[in-house]
């Protein structure tokens, strides 16, 4: 399979299998489109027929030295649920902020506010060491709604899970994701003391964010949280971190949200389309594409004009490894949800991940005792992009790896059914991806000696 698109200049050609990628002239370019689409190459317009033929006949050369439209290869053995290295423990099911756009419902998460208890924090902890297997390098989430509103909790987890990965030779990477509102001093030093990577939700300029993400008060946000998540990163220095924004139909200009991040300051920057049902105001559908197209397109233009003037920042949907990225086992089964990782509720109830929990149907057991339902889990397993037919068509299917679960079941009721808009979207941003990643070599070789 192969995958033909234009990126500003380039005429480039991905070998989907093998993720090998080609530079072209525009005649190869219109024949291995027509090739693609399934047309007749020799209607190519501008194109005489021996012309054609040449083109075809180094197709089939690279195609036989291994070089491009590859076969697909054998998908090593998947099986899951067996070794468990990340967990995502929902310390607070309440939250301090009233997000519109909330997929957790502003931190109920289909139930009560609650927060998670310190024991059932230290038995998540210790489930992991059981069923971590022979893996040394371990994540736990700290998450919510808010995980600051619990944060004496946060503290404890963190000192439990630092005892048991001295006891079992492992360790434990820590990770958050806050809003900063309840941060201070003391946390702020907590976190870049402890925390692996922290992520800061933030939507972009004020007057979007305040729009989206208001206190439990009915305020804005905005201005209770940018100073202290500069001071967080400006204290955190190299440490990881990054902002996550959520753009919706109602800021599809986001690359003016990515603007005034960077203008804040912050150089590690992520914005999500928003998932949510056709039928929410804020909600991202078919008729919005175009617009959301051209703005990555506008974006990828202001990415690559800002790092080659010397303003470097990073967008998460624009880091591509053109070497080949992680084993075949990884691109097709993606995040490991269900499998390799799980989401623990407050009261200690296993699920998938953090977008499945309250859903009983998803329930796979409890850290505090009983067994991790198998059937689910094997469910998950065998979720991957050979067994979903759209993502096996797909181009892109190594670049996502099958997409997310939780989106294709809220949206679709199934896991196997991806996200059809969400998958549109992501193809036109690994195009852009993958242009940058091409513009950038091109300069670095130029600038070589």
């Amino acid at each position: 399979m192969i995958h033909t698109f234009r990126f500003h200049d380039l005429n480039i050609v991905l070998d989907v299998e093998s993720g090998a990628l080609h530079l072209i002239d525009a005649g190869a370019f219109a024949v291995l489109s027509a090739l693609e689409r399934g047309d007749d190459p020799y209607a190519c317009a501008g194109l005489a027929r021996g012309e054609v033929e040449e083109i075809l006949n180094e197709f089939a050369a690279l195609r036989d030295q291994g070089l491009i439209d590859t076969p697909e290869q054998e998908a090593p053995a998947v099986t899951g649920g067996s070794v468990i290295k990340s967990l995502c423990l929902h310390v607070a099911h309440d939250c301090n902020l009233r997000c519109k756009y909330c997929f957790a419902a502003t931190g109920e998460f289909h139930g009560a506010r609650m927060l998670m208890p310190a024991s059932v924090g230290r038995a998540a902890i210790d489930f992991l060491m059981a069923h971590s297997g022979a893996r040394r390098h371990l994540e736990v989430d700290l998450f919510g709604g808010e995980p600051l509103m619990n944060f004496g909790v946060c503290r404890e987890i963190v000192a439990y899970g630092r005892e048991q990965e001295a006891r079992f030779g492992k360790r434990i990477n820590f990770t958050m994701t806050t809003n900063c509102v309840a941060l201070d001093d003391e946390k702020t030093d907590f976190l870049n003391r402890e925390m692996h990577n922290i992520v800061i939700s933030l939507d972009g300029r004020r007057e979007v964010h305040d729009a989206l993400r208001p206190t439990a008060a009915g305020g804005g946000s905005y201005d209770i949280i940018l100073n202290k998540a500069k001071r967080l990163v400006s204290r955190r220095g190299e440490g990881e971190h990054y902002i996550r924004g959520t753009f919706t139909r109602n800021n599809l200009d986001f690359t003016e949200d990515v603007k005034s991040l960077l203008d804040e300051g912050f150089r590690q920057l992520s914005l999500e389309p928003v998932v949510l049902p056709d039928e929410s105001p804020y909600s991202i559908r078919e008729e919005h594409l175009p617009r959301v197209f051209a703005e990555y397109d506008r974006l990828a233009d202001y990415y690559l004009q800002q790092r080659s003037g010397g303003r470097w920042f990073n967008f998460f949907h624009f880091m591509v490894d053109l070497t080949g990225g992680p084993c075949l086992r990884k691109r097709l089964s993606g995040c490991g949800a269900g499998t390799e990782y799980a989401a623990v509720s407050p009261e200690g109830d296993l699920y998938p991940c953090h977008q499945f929990v309250g859903l009983p149907e998803w329930k796979l057991g409890n850290v505090c005792g009983g067994t991790v339902d198998a059937e689910k889990q094997a469910a998950f397993a065998g979720c991957n992009v050979r067994t979903k037919p759209a993502c096996r068509a797909c181009w892109a299917k190594y670049y996502c790896s099958g997409g997310c679960a939780a989106n294709a079941y809220l949206y679709n009721g199934d896991i196997h059914k991806p996200y059809e808009l969400g998958c549109r979207m992501l193809r036109k941003r690994t195009e852009c991806a993958i242009g940058i990643a091409l513009t950038e070599r091109a300069a670095r070789k130029a600038d070589a000696p």
